[in-house]
């Protein structure tokens, strides 16, 4: 059975990422959504779409969402709370149920130690906030919703990662962008896991000890 999935902000890393892992799948159907498809054209085929919107406006969102199952949100920026409630009007509207919210560590102040401290200094100046409001406007709603916390973003060419819950401390400092990728494939092809859940995704740290930021 096909599994049609809306990519929003597809011309980011790690949505670029996730595309070629969930091509892996041949069950899988891809519609990229990005504010110039120009950018992606060469992307098209008999399994990719490629579509031209603005994700803060719900007539764009609703438009790229006919037949689509799930919604794979890779958006950023400080617009990035309009952009949470026109996804969840927009797929409440469709009635699309499925979404898999990239956010960002910290929204919960989270991370615990000297690293949380860098952390909070590093993303100050309303980022946190502005992205914390977002994750609410999603856990607020009626939509069936895993929201990923990545640690810190490398480019290293692995997929090797742990996860944490809402409420739980996060354990390490950084992560692959590949790894997170591979998060969200692996929920595409079970939807079923963490179900209106918010997930922390770090690297493990394999020697025992606290990574030098804690």
């Amino acid at each position: 059975m096909m599994t049609n999935v809306l990519v929003l902000g597809a011309n980011g890393k790690i949505a670029k990422l996730a595309t070629a892992q969930l091509l892996e799948n041949d069950q899988n159907q891809l519609t990229l959504f990005l504010r110039n498809a120009k950018r992606l054209a060469d992307a098209a085929s008999d399994r990719v779409k490629v579509v031209e919107g603005d994700a803060s406006n719900e007539a764009d969102l609703k438009a790229a969402m006919t037949g689509i199952d799930i919604v794979y949100a890779n958006l950023a920026g400080h617009n990035i709370e309009a952009e949470a409630k026109a996804v969840v009007a927009a797929m409440t509207a469709s009635h699309v149920d499925r979404l898999i919210w990239i956010s960002t560590l910290g929204i919960y102040d989270e991370v615990p130690g000297n690293y949380g401290k860098w952390n909070h200094q590093m993303l100050d100046g309303g980022y946190l906030e502005t992205y914390a409001a977002a994750a609410k406007v999603i856990e607020d709603s009626d939509i069936n919703y895993t929201l990923i916390r990545p640690a810190w973003l490398d480019n290293k060419d692995e997929i090797d990662y742990e996860t944490t819950k809402k409420g739980e401390a996060f354990k390490g400092t950084e992560v692959s962008r590949k790894s997170i990728a591979a998060v969200v494939a692996k929920l595409v092809a079970d939807p079923s896991q963490a179900n209106r859940e918010s997930l922390g995704v770090n690297k493990p740290n394999t020697d025992g000890d606290k990574p030098a930021w804690y």
